[in-house]
């Protein structure tokens, strides 16, 4: 029986499909894994890296150096496809990792915006949620870091060349940015969950359809990948439950 962190992986893995000879940046385990699980199956041609330096391959080898330099020349040129975390994300897909709350005196601080503006500006931005609920799915984010469409089609052609948002992944579903508007759709939900659960969960009016589809199934070959290559010890079940 497939898992609902199975059905995650899976779900992440897809924002990296037919993507090319990209650098793909998961932040998070799921991502992490949906990476490795895309490049061992339907993308072989991602770039993998460790996080700092290097390009490396499917067990962890380096296979190249990667200097700064070369990583903001496939970051300003598109090449490159990120999927962040949020700890708020709004309708449109602008979100915060900066801090809770008014800018000049926040209930809690966070990240910082990192690099958000220059990720969504410049390279494809997918985001992971592992736990959706209306505190991250608000009407409004309190801080903007990463741009959404509405702000990155307000300031004009220099910030919509290459601003790409794939999708949202969630421990309940797939969201697509296809809406009016460009606002957030909801693409999938993964088995067991249903569409009102979704919307109660949310703290915006997402666009729906009138029949909305389940996640799709892992192949056999995947699920085999999943639990006995890229994640032996199960770690993908203490991010997501259920």
């Amino acid at each position: 029986m497939t898992t609902r962190s199975e059905y995650c992986v899976i779900a992440c893995a897809e924002a990296w499909r037919d993507n090319g000879e990209v650098l793909a940046s998961p932040m998070g385990l799921i991502p992490s894994f949906g990476a490795r699980l895309a490049k061992r199956t339907f993308s072989p041609d991602l770039l993998l890296t460790d996080g700092e330096a290097m390009l490396v391959g499917l067990d962890g080898t380096t296979e190249g150096w990667l200097p700064y330099r070369r990583h903001l020349t496939m970051v300003t040129g598109g090449k490159r496809h990120v999927m962040m975390g949020a700890s708020q994300i709004d309708r449109f897909g602008n979100q915060n990792i900066s801090c809770i709350g008014d800018w000049a005196q926040p209930t809690r601080q966070l990240l910082g915006v990192r690099g958000a503006p220059v990720n969504t500006l410049n390279n494809p931005v997918s985001y992971w949620v592992p736990k959706h609920s209306t505190r991250v799915f608000v009407e409004r984010v309190d801080m903007v870091s990463g741009v959404g469409y509405d702000r990155a089609e307000a300031a004009g052609p220099s910030a919509t060349r290459h601003h790409r948002l794939p999708r949202v992944v969630s421990d309940l579903g797939v969201f697509d940015f296809t809406g009016p508007d460009h606002s957030m759709r909801l693409a999938s939900v993964h088995p067991g969950v249903t569409v009102d659960q979704v919307r109660e969960a949310t703290g915006f009016e997402l666009a729906v359809a009138d029949e909305v589809p389940f996640t799709r199934e892992p192949t056999a070959e995947e699920l085999r990948l999943i639990r006995e290559v890229i994640d032996p010890k199960g770690l993908r079940d203490r991010e997501v439950r259920g």
